[in-house]
């Protein structure tokens, strides 16, 4: 039997290998080099993900679609507080620039 198995030419195996993957619809890949192909086949993660996570409610997008109902974003009032308050210390946000002159990384060139 082992002698059966030795005298299979290797060009052969090779076309055994091509028409096996011809009818299985498989990728032929006589190097072995790397293709992804595992991965491509997976089904992808994404879909089921999203069915997973109930979605966010958006106090913003509610308010802007209901105004009627007066609803107040507690959150969004208390961080605008927040800016203000630090604004008046001097510990806010920078002025942006209007024109590319008036940055401070235009006036610490030399």
């Amino acid at each position: 039997m082992a002698v059966a198995a030795a005298a299979i030419r290797p060009m052969r195996l090779a076309a055994l290998t091509r028409s096996r993957c011809s009818i299985f619809q498989t990728a032929y890949n006589p190097t072995s080099a790397r293709t992804g192909a595992k991965y491509l086949r997976a089904r992808l993660r994404g879909p089921s993900m999203v069915k997973y996570y109930t979605p966010e409610a958006n106090i913003a997008q509610i308010m802007r679609q209901w105004p009627e109902l007066e609803m107040r974003n507690f959150a969004e009032e208390e961080r605008l507080q927040d800016v203000e308050d630090k604004k008046k210390r001097g510990k806010g946000a920078p002025k942006k620039a209007k024109e590319k002159g008036d940055s401070r990384r235009a006036s610490r060139r030399r």
